[in-house]
């Protein structure tokens, strides 16, 4: 019974205790209901929602600094009803005073729990004043310091891909001005710069300020003053100077495709004048002449002025043919007709009174009497007082060659300068650095001139051992030739050939590179007949250009064995390839291969054959009936 009792009890506690729950619950249901109009809750007491899975958003999520605590207000949404902060949430802001990432903590009050962190930047201050100044080919920004910042970044606007890309990072905020270059004139751009400051590695930006700009246009004026002057050769031409441009262009018509071509290009505003050279005698050329400007790597031009000038008729070799270069197997003029040299040679200048054959009054004989076009100067470099021997030797032997090439030039005749190399110094390398220094010196002097050639060495020779061209001349020649060439880019260079310049088959097989290079052959008619002339038309064949520096119409010793049939011989063959040749000598010196008799006044020779040796009047009536004289 006690048991029945006891278990009775319980049952009825039990059932006491459900139904007050049940009483309890009902009236929590109905409290709950009537809250959920104010706000969303947590279904049961017992059950928080985790603040993380409502919807929190900040309302700026970028501030701009001013120094001053930053606050991004916050929104916390739950099954679409805004949840109420100090009730449903509390705020907690960090680092929000300085330029960088500030932070905002929602943590969870009441039926919500947990917390959610959410970040916002504050950023530097926007530019102020912000101005661009434009020009021709480039535009000028500048603004404001922004005080609390590490630099600016500037954007400008690519119409075509319709974005912004930044040009121009400045890493310093006290630089205020940047200038775009390499722009177009009369274009419109467009600008915006921003503050940034670097924290942590990461860049935070301001709001930018645009500017927008128009380039200025290219406006160039008409060239004025426009002159030309004429010789026979060449045409000079003179303006007046344009202000705010870069140069001159200057045009040139040609008839063959009657168009204006592009003959020079002048780069600075200040040259008013410039000379045409190697022009054909008695032509007429046309020219136009306009300024220009560079912009932005395009250049523009203004309008043009035009001249004619019409070259006299020539009077004399060089105002004929102007400049001599190679092409080919032969020397051609300036119009790229082949030319041959006809030449007298001097004897050694050093000697006696060889030299006065320079004087402007023989040269003009043998020009004008004799058919002549070219003057070689010998100027020995070891034996009979040469170059090599002593300081007054050397100042002496320039004096000569200046005065002969001043003459020459003066009459319009080419001249050769001729380091003349013998039996003492056959090998050239004895006195190359002579060579070097002696032709550095000349062709520095003469840069300008197109009469003069250079003969570098006369005739390499075995007399003081073995000499060959590829061991000793070649390598000669191109130390000299390079020293030319720092100087003069265009003259003739003649190179001689061993075994007294005879050698031409040698150097044929292994040419220099120099492309105004021509090989020297030397022959006595009385020695050298038709095994060197066959070796001549060889290499001409082949393609070697070849001139005659010496000849003489004797044998090998220069005295003895006049020879008029063999010299006619050479005359046929080389005016058959139209390749020159210069006589040795020119002189009065009592031997066959002189052109004058002893006693001669070579400083004032006469016209006619009265003076004239045997070898003189061959050689005079030669050279005339070449030049139409006879």
């Amino acid at each position: 019974m006690l048991g029945f009792k006891r278990a009775a009890a319980t049952s009825v506690a039990a059932a006491f205790a459900a139904a007050f729950a049940a009483a309890v619950f009902a009236v929590g249901a109905f409290h709950i209901a009537d809250r959920s109009a104010a706000a969303p809750i947590a279904a049961c007491a017992d059950s928080a929602v985790d603040i993380g899975s409502c919807t929190i958003g900040l309302q700026k999520s970028t501030m701009i600094y001013n120094g001053k605590e930053k606050i991004d207000p916050v929104t916390v949404t739950f099954n679409d009803a805004e949840l109420v902060q100090g009730t449903d949430y509390t705020l907690s802001y960090s680092n929000n005073v300085k330029i960088g990432t500030a932070k905002v903590k929602i943590t969870g009050i009441g039926n919500y729990s947990g917390s959610k962190t959410l970040t916002y930047k504050i950023v530097p201050k926007k530019l102020k004043s912000l101005t661009a100044s434009a020009e021709q080919g480039s535009v000028t920004l500048k603004w404001e310091k922004v005080a609390t910042c590490t630099g600016y970044k500037i954007y400008r606007y690519d119409p075509d891909a319709k974005k912004w890309r930044g040009v121009k990072n400045i890493s310093s905020k006290n630089t205020l001005t940047w200038t775009n270059k390499n722009l177009q004139p009369a274009t419109e751009y467009k600008y915006r710069v921003k503050a940034y400051m670097n924290v942590g590695g990461t860049a935070f930006t301001g709001e930018s300020t645009q500017a927008d700009v128009t380039t200025k246009g290219v406006s160039i004026a008409k060239l004025s003053g426009l002159k030309a002057s004429a010789t026979s050769n060449s045409v000079t031409l003179s303006w007046n100077k344009l202000s705010g441009v870069d140069g001159y262009k200057i045009y040139r018509y040609d008839s063959s495709t009657k168009k204006f071509k592009g003959v020079k290009s002048i780069n600075s505003a200040n040259t008013l004048s410039w000379t045409n050279k190697n022009l054909k005698a008695n032509t007429t050329y046309k020219y136009r002449v306009k300024g220009y400007k560079k912009v932005s790597g395009t250049t523009y031009t203004g309008t043009s002025a035009e001249v004619s000038a019409k070259t006299p008729k020539a009077t004399t070799p060089v105002a004929a043919n102007g400049q001599l270069s190679v092409k080919g197997a032969n020397i051609v003029n300036s119009s790229g007709e082949k030319f041959q040299i006809r030449g007298m040679s001097t004897h050694g200048i050093m000697w006696e009174d060889f030299s006065n054959i320079l004087s402007k009054d023989s040269l003009k004989v043998f020009r004008d009497d004799w058919g002549v076009n070219t003057i070689r100067i010998a100027m020995y470099t070891e034996e009979w007082g040469g170059y090599t021997t002593g300081a007054d030797f050397a100042r002496q032997a320039k004096e000569k060659v200046n005065n002969g090439v001043a003459n020459a030039t003066d009459l319009g005749m080419y001249v050769i300068i001729d380091w003349h190399i013998m039996n003492q110094d056959g090998n050239p390398q004895k006195h190359q650095s002579e060579a070097v220094d002696f032709f550095t010196e000349m062709s520095k002097k003469y840069k300008d001139y197109n009469n003069v050639i250079y003969e570098i060495c006369n005739e390499p020779n075995n007399n003081q051992g073995t000499v060959t061209w590829n061991a000793n001349i070649k390598p000669y020649a191109e130390a000299v030739t390079k020293a030319i060439r720092k100087n003069d880019k265009d003259a003739l260079i003649v190179v001689g050939t061993g075994t007294w310049s005879q050698d031409i088959d040698q150097a044929e097989k292994n040419r220099l590179s120099d492309k105004n290079t021509v090989y020297t052959l030397h022959f006595y008619a009385n020695t050298h007949t038709d095994w060197l002339r066959n070796r001549f038309v060889d290499c001409y064949n082949k393609g070697l250009p070849i001139l005659v520096t010496e000849f003489g119409t004797c044998d090998a010793s220069g005295n003895g064995g006049y020879n008029a049939a063999q010299t006619k011989k050479w005359f046929d063959v080389l005016d058959k390839y139209k390749v020159g040749y210069v006589n040795w000598s020119a002189c009065g010196k009592s031997e066959t291969a002189s052109a004058f008799k002893s006693g001669t006044n070579l400083s004032k020779i006469s016209s006619g054959t009265s003076q004239l040796t045997e070898s003189g009047k061959l050689v005079r009536e030669h050279f005339r009936k070449l030049a139409g004289k006879s």
